[in-house]
């Protein structure tokens, strides 16, 4: 009888098992061999430049900057709230539709356009009238509340 090809394949895998376990020991090896041992410290350090790029050269002592630890903000600043003595605006209607039920109002002292909707109004304003309101911030930007008109 001849040999069954389980044993042939056997020999083989274990065969590459050594060529693999002696190519790993080659390199090893080499990889001592051509270690560079004994480096300086001054050989390691690395160095941060003014824009924040590692570099091998120390940084030049005449762009150095004082930073006050007061100045760091970390997170998001806080935002002022408006001035509340300025609530009431007056304005002019620069363009009202009836039927979709909203417009536009220009505040006479910055020029801003303001939204106005229909549930924001007090009296019933037509285009070119003048108008006091108040303004809330809505979803997509200010919007014009108790609209009055002005006698």
């Amino acid at each position: 009888m001849g040999k069954s090809k389980e044993t042939v394949n056997k020999k083989e895998t274990e065969k590459k098992k050594q060529k693999k376990k002696k190519d790993k020991e080659q390199k090893r090896l080499d990889r001592k061999a051509n270690a560079k041992e004994g480096n300086s410290l001054d050989d390691m350090i690395m160095y941060v430049d003014e824009d924040g790029n590692f570099t091998s050269t120390p940084p030049d002592p005449t762009k150095k900057r004082k930073i006050n630890e007061e100045d760091i903000v970390i997170g998001v600043p806080k935002q002022e709230a408006e001035e509340p003595a300025d609530v009431v605006r007056k304005g002019k209607v620069t363009f009202f539709n009836d039927s979709k039920g909203y417009g536009f109002i220009k505040d006479i002292e910055t020029q801003e356009s303001v939204f106005v909707h229909l549930n924001g109004l007090i009296d019933r304003i037509t285009e070119n009238d003048k108008v006091t309101f108040e303004v809330e911030m809505g979803m997509k930007g200010p919007n014009a509340v108790s609209v009055k008109l002005v006698d």
